[in-house]
C-alpha cells in the first residue's frame, strides 16, 4: 500500500537482546510496520504485559510463524491506517486489539477480526489491559469450561490479571467464585472484587477449603495456571461432571495422576493456548466478547485491575514487577 499520511518512518520498540531476565529488554528503533489487507495499524497508546511475554523473554515461548518477534499481545490506541479489505474501522477510531506480537512498540498492526472499539469511557491503560485476559478467560472458563449461572468456579492465581478478570466475569454471570492466592493482602483484594472465598494456599489446603465452602459439592469449573501437584488435587476438588481447564504450568506440565477419579466423576480435563489459535477462531471469540462482555464494562460491572503503569522505555522495570509475586492485576506500558 502507498503511505499518504504524515506518519514517521521509524518507531521506538522494545527488543530482547538475548533470552534472559528483564535486563535483556532494551529500546531499539525499527521501521513502521505496514498493515496487510485485513489489518489495521494502531498508534499504540498502551500495551498490556502478560505471562506469555515473560516466557518469550526467557526463550521458552517462540512467536508463531509470521508473527513479530517483539513482545506484546494486546494494545490500545487510535487506528492510523487500514488495509484495503478493512471495512469496520477507519483512521481515528480508538480501539483495543489482540495481536500476535509487536505490542511493545509505538505502532503495531492488528488483524481487523481481533480488533474492537474500546469500551466507552475507558482509559487507554484500562483498554490495553482487556484483550489478552478477556479472550483467555472467556474461551477457557465460559466456552471450554461451560460455566453456568449458579456454578462454583475455582481460580488458581486469583490476584493475577487472569484471576481478577475471572472473578469479575464469573460473578457478573452468576457464578460463585473461589480463588487461591499467596498472601492475606491478595485474599482481601480478591474478595473485594467479588470472590466468595480467597484461600491463602500457604496457610490452608485448598482442597479441604473448597469441599467445606461448597458443602462437599466441589468446583464445577477449575481454571488452573499452576499445574504440578495441583493437577491431582484439582481432580479431587472438582464437582461431579466438572470441567478442569489448564492454561499454564508454573509448577510443571509433567505429572502423574490417577485417572480413575476422573472416570468415576465424569470429569472433563482440557486446556488451551490462545496465541496459537487461528484468526478465524479468535474472530468468533471477539464477536461473542463484544456482545456479552463489553456491555458489562460499560455498565461498570467489570473493570480491569491495574497494578502499575510504566513508560514503554521502562519495559525492563515493568517485567521486574510482573516477576514479583506481590503484584495484583495487570501491568501496563504506555507511550503517553
Amino acid at each position: 500500500m502507498t503511505r499518504t499520511s504524515m506518519l514517521p518512518e521509524t518507531m521506538t520498540v522494545i527488543e530482547v537482546r538475548e533470552p534472559g531476565g528483564p535486563e535483556m529488554l532494551t529500546p531499539g528503533t525499527r521501521p513502521l510496520p505496514e498493515p496487510a489487507e485485513d489489518e489495521v495499524l494502531i498508534a499504540v497508546a498502551a500495551a498490556g504485559i502478560n505471562r506469555p511475554d515473560v516466557l518469550q523473554r526467557q526463550g521458552l515461548y517462540p512467536p508463531p510463524k509470521g508473527a513479530s518477534d517483539l513482545l506484546g499481545l494486546e494494545v490500545s490506541g487510535p487506528v492510523v491506517e487500514v488495509g484495503e479489505n478493512v471495512t469496520r474501522f477507519k483512521p481515528g477510531d480508538f480501539v483495543c486489539a489482540l495481536v500476535n506480537g509487536g505490542g511493545y512498540a509505538e505502532y503495531a498492526v492488528a488483524p481487523e477480526a481481533t480488533t474492537l472499539l474500546a469500551p466507552y469511557g475507558l482509559s487507554p491503560v484500562d483498554s490495553a489491559a482487556l484483550p489478552e485476559t478477556i479472550f483467555t478467560v472467556w474461551h477457557n472458563v465460559f466456552e471450554r469450561g461451560a460455566l453456568k449461572e449458579g456454578d462454583w468456579l475455582l481460580v488458581h492465581g486469583g490476584a493475577s490479571g487472569i484471576g481478577t478478570t475471572a472473578i469479575q466475569l464469573g460473578t457478573a454471570f452468576g457464578a460463585k467464585v473461589i480463588v487461591t492466592v499467596g498472601d492475606d493482602a491478595k485474599a482481601k483484594a480478591c474478595e473485594d472484587l467479588g470472590a466468595v472465598k480467597a484461600i491463602n494456599y500457604r496457610e490452608e489446603d485448598f482442597l479441604e477449603v473448597v469441599k467445606e465452602v461448597t458443602n462437599k459439592h466441589g468446583a464445577d469449573v477449575i481454571l488452573d495456571m499452576v499445574g504440578g501437584d495441583y493437577v491431582e488435587k484439582n481432580i479431587r476438588a472438582a464437582a461431579l461432571e466438572g470441567h478442569i481447564v489448564q492454561i499454564a504450568f508454573l509448577k510443571g506440565s509433567k505429572v502423574e495422576v490417577d485417572l480413575m477419579r476422573l472416570m468415576m466423576r465424569r470429569l472433563t480435563l482440557t486446556g488451551s493456548t490462545l496465541r496459537a489459535q487461528t484468526d478465524a477462531a479468535k474472530a468468533k471469540m471477539a464477536t461473542v466478547i463484544e456482545e456479552k462482555v463489553w456491555p458489562l464494562i460499560e455498565e461498570g460491572k467489570y473493570k480491569p485491575v491495574i497494578d502499575s503503569v510504566y513508560h514503554l522505555t521502562e519495559a525492563a522495570d515493568a517485567h521486574r514487577r510482573i516477576d514479583d509475586p506481590a503484584h495484583v492485576g495487570k501491568i501496563v506500558l504506555t507511550t503517553l
